[in-house]
């Protein structure tokens, strides 16, 4: 396992440093420091409040991994999705830049997410109650 553990980090470490080599050389980017200052107040908000109170809400509604993972995905998803639903249509005369119907999407990806975690805990519970070899 540590060897999978050491691929995966650098591998992590090596898409930071392409990422932050992309931020510092972009000829877009007038001051890194301000987009290096916000992505940590994101990081911040993110992983100070945002998870938090996801993994809390998720741990007081339920004991059930299953659904506390569904609904921290759903969750994630949502932080992301709900912002272009609610844009949708105000476009400034430019349909590129909002071309999907994400509000669709969004309903589409939420009935495939719950069919999954559903079929999850099907089987979850299928394995739990089959009889153990060697009882």
């Amino acid at each position: 396992m540590r060897p999978v553990r050491t691929a995966l980090l650098l591998g992590g470490l090596a898409l930071l440093l392409t990422g932050l080599t992309g931020l510092l050389t972009d000829p877009h980017v007038s001051d890194p420091f301000d987009v290096l200052l916000w992505a940590a107040g994101l990081l911040v908000l993110h992983d100070g409040v945002w998870l938090a109170l996801v993994c809390g809400v998720g741990a007081a509604l339920t004991g059930r991994p299953v659904l506390r993972g569904w609904l921290v995905v759903v969750a994630a998803v949502g932080a992301v999705a709900v912002p272009a639903v609610l844009r949708a249509g105000d476009d400034h005369g430019n349909p590129t830049l909002l071309p999907l119907p994400y509000l669709r999407n969004g309903l589409l990806f939420l009935a495939a997410s719950a069919a999954t975690a559903a079929l999850a805990a099907l089987v979850r519970r299928a394995v739990r109650k089959a009889p153990r070899a060697g009882r």
